[in-house]
């Protein structure tokens, strides 16, 4: 099993890139999320990688965090989710934007991606609404970056030898960028833990709390759960 790939970047395209590694080109299939945050042809990238194997065919697929890898792995386990629809529902939805989406029962979010219909969204929600808060329970740690690529003599930020593919996002958001996010809600999926709420209403609760309040730190986001989980009069 191939589970990181880091090399240079030959050519990038809204739903591929191809990556140099020691001489060897690999296409590796991604979102169109991920594909904008990669640096432009030229420059050292790394993914995370998932291999499918059938009988006439050989897929990679890539992923910049390990939190993006393990949705992917979930999806993939639900019945009408090949690869393609996992990576068009992450790239539409983002790992964070998944995981809230299932947490609060909003298949509706998960219909917006390319090749999902109604039943196939409503039987995403369903099947993994009970593996959903731990993977956002661990998703601090799951956001790690893949890091630079291993090729001697190449270094991160290697000037690029052309422009960004078409597509692009100047403004898209890097791994490194979402982890505070993500660290936030695990912490307080912990915190309202700790405290005796059971696992799948604390996740509900933060996973609205962190779609009104995108960037709240962990007390923020715990408050704001608290405030959703009071008893109302």
């Amino acid at each position: 099993m191939i589970g990181r790939i880091a090399g240079v970047i030959l050519h990038r395209a809204r739903d591929h890139v191809l990556i140099d590694v020691r001489g060897v080109g690999y296409i590796v299939h991604v979102s169109e999320r991920t594909a904008a945050g990669l640096p432009p042809a030229g420059q050292a990238v790394a993914l995370y990688t998932d291999l499918l194997v059938r009988e006439d065919l050989l897929q990679l697929f890539g992923f910049s965090t390990l939190l993006e890898k393990e949705w992917h792995r979930l999806l993939t386990s639900v019945q009408g989710v090949g690869a393609k629809v996992s990576l068009a529902v992450l790239g539409t939805l983002g790992a964070e934007g998944l995981g809230r989406a299932i947490a609060l029962g909003d298949w509706s979010a998960v219909r917006k991606a390319q090749g999902v219909g109604p039943k196939l969204a409503q039987r995403v929600v369903l099947e993994l609404k009970d593996k959903a808060p731990a993977i956002m329970a661990l998703g601090g740690d799951l956001t790690v970056d893949a890091g630079g690529a291993d090729e001697p003599g190449i270094e991160p930020g290697t000037p690029a030898a052309s422009a960004p593919a078409k597509g692009a996002g100047a403004d898209a958001r890097p791994a490194s960028a979402a982890a505070p996010t993500a660290r936030a809600a695990a912490e307080a999926l912990s915190a309202l833990a700790n405290l005796g709420y059971a696992t799948s209403e604390a996740a509900a609760a933060v996973a609205e709390a962190q779609a009104r309040e995108p960037e709240a730190a962990t007390a923020g986001l715990i408050r704001a759960a608290l405030r959703s989980l009071a008893p109302k009069d």
